[in-house]
């Protein structure tokens, strides 16, 4: 990996396995859009970043210098990950199967985000029951409502206490619906320290899962997203909709998630994303 720094942005070259039209459009993030200038622009960790990609191995990367790409974007964009090696891996434990194998290579450049786990924590429960146009809508939303303006029209996620100071009825007035006091009583946790984090993130898979599932409305399957998404936690295999359509098509005989290793998240979107533009 080579970085290059210009007046505006950074060029890096000699990337592999990285798309960023596939890792920020296959429903692991809700901030980012594609931009009217080129490439796809979005929010992450206060700041606001553009990705423009013209050449399979290399990104060029606006608003950034290359200290801050190296001490916050390599990890943000998973950039420090053998996704070669995580490949080889996931297809050798699925044994023959071809489907895993057509999946890998139809969704090669996905990267898994490291993103802030509070932003996860509330963006998974704001997803629940919901798609993916709405939920950028209402997230978009509850941003600019309470998260710290950074300048032309675009905001921070919300701190815990600005989502507390809002309360219940001013998170209805988001129209979030029947989420409001699950938003609430996350953010509720976190802002006092009964849900701390930071400690979360130390823990095993199965240990950091029974701390998320003591907050109100979060389920197995909100877990394992923010496990996955938020806390890099790859050993979690989020089930939905989309995941339970393709077990029962592809494998109807059944398959053993705990044989997939400690890759089986990546497996996970790798099935989400040839299923869904499969049947685009």
């Amino acid at each position: 990996m080579k970085i290059k720094e210009f007046d505006n942005y950074i060029e890096v070259s000699n990337l592999t396995h990285f798309s960023i039209d596939k890792i920020f459009d296959c429903g692991q993030c809700f901030r980012f859009d594609p931009d009217p200038l080129g490439g796809i622009s979005g929010i992450a960790m206060g700041r606001h970043y553009r990705f423009v990609q013209e050449k399979e191995d290399s990104i060029k990367i606006y608003n950034t210098t290359k200290a801050d790409f190296e001490q916050r974007l390599i990890s943000y964009l998973c950039l420090d990950r053998d996704y070669e090696m995580i490949n080889k891996d996931i297809i050798a434990r699925f044994g023959s199967d071809n489907t895993i194998k057509n999946a890998v290579e139809r969704g090669k450049g996905i990267r898994i985000l490291r993103q802030e786990p509070f932003e996860a924590l509330i963006s998974f429960i704001i997803s629940q029951n919901n798609n993916i146009p709405r939920i950028k809508g209402l997230i978009k939303t509850l941003c600019r409502k309470c998260g710290e303006n950074l300048g032309e029209e675009k905001y921070a996620f919300p701190t815990p206490k600005a989502i507390v100071d809002l309360g219940t009825e001013g998170l209805r007035e988001l129209k979030v619906g029947f989420r409001a006091p699950y938003i609430y009583d996350a953010a509720l946790r976190v802002a006092n320290g009964e849900t701390n984090l930071a400690e979360i993130a130390k823990l095993s898979t199965k240990e950091a899962e029974t701390e998320l599932l003591k907050i109100k409305g979060v389920g197995p399957k909100v877990a394992a997203c923010v496990l996955l998404f938020g806390f890099d936690k790859t050993d979690t295999f989020p089930v939905d909709v989309w995941i339970k359509r393709v077990l029962s098509k592809y494998y109807p005989n059944g398959i053993d998630i705990n044989t997939l290793g400690e890759y089986r998240g990546l497996a996970q979107q790798y099935l989400f994303y040839y299923e869904r533009y499969n049947n685009a």
